[in-house]
C-alpha cells in the first residue's frame, strides 16, 4: 500500500483530520481534542491538499459538491449504503429506512445504521444527512452538535443561493 499522509483543517466546528494516499482520500474525521493544525508538508499528495481546499470551501459556503477521489473499504452492503448516502442532495435529509429501501433491503434499517456509523469519509459521504424516521437527529460519530451545525449550515447556504 502507498504511504499514508495526513493533514488537518481548522473548521468552525473543530479540527478535521484528512488521511489519504496519492490515489485518494481514505478518511475524514473530526478530532475530539484541540491541537495545532498540521499543514501540508512538501511530500503531501495533491489529492489531500485538494480535499483540504474543498472542505474549506464547503465550510465557507462556497461548495456543495466534492470532486476529490476517495477510497472506501468495507463490505458489499456497506458500499451500497455509502453509495446511497452520496445521492442525498445538499441540505436535504433522508431516514435510515429511506436508505434501506434505496439499497433494496427495506427491513435492514439497523444494518443501514451500522453501515452509516462505519463511514470514514465524513461530509464527502454525507452521513450527517441521515435522520431518524421521526425527523429527529440521531447518532453521528462526529457528535450530534456537529451534525446539527452541518445541517443548519447547508440550509443557510442553500437559502442564500436561492435568493
Amino acid at each position: 500500500m502507498n504511504k499514508l499522509h495526513q493533514i488537518e483543517l481548522q473548521s468552525p466546528i473543530g479540527i478535521v483530520e484528512i488521511t489519504g494516499t496519492e490515489e485518494g482520500i481514505l478518511s475524514i474525521f473530526f478530532k475530539e481534542h484541540e491541537a495545532i493544525v498540521h499543514h501540508p508538508q512538501p511530500d503531501t499528495p495533491q489529492v489531500l491538499k485538494d480535499c483540504q481546499q474543498e472542505l474549506a470551501e464547503y465550510f465557507r459556503g462556497e461548495r456543495m459538491e466534492f470532486t476529490v477521489p476517495y477510497i472506501s473499504t468495507g463490505t458489499e452492503f456497506q458500499g451500497k449504503v455509502w453509495s446511497a448516502l452520496t445521492t442525498i442532495g445538499y441540505a436535504e435529509t433522508a431516514s435510515y429506512r429511506d436508505i434501506a429501501v434505496k439499497v433494496g433491503s427495506d427491513k435492514a434499517v439497523r444494518a443501514v445504521g451500522n453501515a452509516n456509523s462505519k463511514n470514514k469519509l465524513s461530509i464527502i459521504v454525507p452521513c450527517h444527512r441521515i435522520i431518524g424516521s421521526s425527523g429527529k437527529l440521531t447518532g453521528y460519530a462526529g457528535t450530534l452538535s456537529r451534525k446539527e451545525w452541518l445541517l443548519e449550515h447547508e440550509k443557510e447556504v442553500r437559502e442564500k443561493n436561492i435568493l
